[in-house]
């Protein structure tokens, strides 16, 4: 347990430098844009790009098609199939959270979608909001592509010129890091069920 996450970020480096894990990183970074996957892509992105450096841009290619056509199922699931996404966030205890994101689309509309894909927030419920509140398609998909991929190219771009001077300095900080977003994860989950 000690050196959990460091073991866990071995891990992640050997199996990146496998010549299927872009398929990894397609598949993850498609369902973390509609289903509940508490790690998000960069987890997945990052590793691959430190072990194969020069293909950094591809791989945010990747993450960011990957998530882009995830969006359009989550959209699709709001649009098409709300029972089963209210469903969905109420075993997860998050109908007050789909209520906040419902007012927050009634003011800012797409806007929403494009601050939810650059930040840390569950993606996964603002794509199903969005088809939820019947937001103009198109422009959701616009949103979707410019907030990913900024976010997924600049994680790319910082492995990439960081990675080899920062890997002493992530091998020292990733348990840290790791304990932190766990356990601010798990008081996110408290505070929402409460």
């Amino acid at each position: 347990m000690k050196r959990l996450f460091t073991k866990i970020f071995n891990y992640a480096l050997a199996v990146a430098s496998r010549p299927r894990a872009i398929y990894f990183l397609f598949l993850h970074s498609f369902f973390e844009s509609w289903f509940f996957i508490p790690i998000p892509p960069d987890v997945v992105l990052v590793p691959m790009t430190l072990s194969k450096p020069k293909k950094a841009w591809f791989y945010a290619g990747i993450t960011l098609l990957g998530s882009v056509l995830g969006s359009c199922i989550g959209f699709a699931i709001g649009f098409f199939a709300l029972d089963y996404a209210l469903e969905l966030f109420t075993a997860l205890g998050l109908q007050s959270t789909y209520i906040q994101a419902m007012d927050w689309f009634s003011t800012w509309g797409v806007g929403v979608v494009f601050v939810a894909g650059i930040s840390i927030v569950p993606y996964w419920l603002f794509t199903i909001t969005a088809g939820a509140m019947d937001l103009n398609f198109v422009f959701f998909v616009i949103a979707a592509v410019a907030s990913r991929g900024i976010r997924f190219y600049l994680v790319a771009w910082a492995a990439y010129f960081g990675g080899e001077k920062g890997m002493p300095a992530i091998r020292r900080n990733i348990d840290r890091l790791g304990w932190l977003f766990l356990i601010l994860f798990v008081l996110f989950v408290v505070y929402k069920s409460l």
